[in-house]
């Protein structure tokens, strides 16, 4: 098998490396179970007092702060681990309970509960059976 150059695979490995997004900073998983949606967001090394959530116009916005080491006199030889505040955003639809939203920060996971509102759960409409006197009465 050979290896070909690629300069569009080259070009997207080298905007990957040099201008990461934010969201590769905390990055999340998303999954509905049962009657609510769970949101998990890596937020290694994060002091959770610095965890900051809010929704507003059905966005929610998930904010963190990851503060640089500060060593005198440190001649560093690798800085790769992100530092500074970090934001997400997700756009929430229709059917959601906003006010009733969990949060738990545990492991540096931050873990989202967001429950499906009552007034968006399936429900079944029970069919009241006449007599035929009844319907005889309606139709006439």
């Amino acid at each position: 098998m050979s290896n070909q150059f690629d300069p569009f695979r080259s070009l997207d490995r080298f905007f990957t490396d040099s201008f990461r997004p934010a969201t590769s900073v905390m990055p999340m998983d998303l999954y509905r179970s049962g009657e609510s949606f769970t949101v998990l967001i890596d937020l290694p090394g994060v002091d959770p007092s610095t965890i900051d959530i809010d929704v507003e116009d059905r966005t929610l916005t998930i904010r963190a702060e990851r503060p640089a080491v500060e060593v005198e006199d440190a001649k560093w030889l690798s800085h790769e681990r992100p530092t500074g505040t970090f934001a997400r955003q997700l756009s929430l639809g229709a059917g959601l309970a906003l006010d009733k939203i969990a949060a738990d920060y545990r492991g540096g996971v931050l873990s989202l509960t967001i429950p499906v509102a009552e007034e968006a759960k399936p429900r079944k409409i029970s069919v009241n059976a006449s007599r035929d006197e009844d319907n005889a009465a309606i139709g006439s």
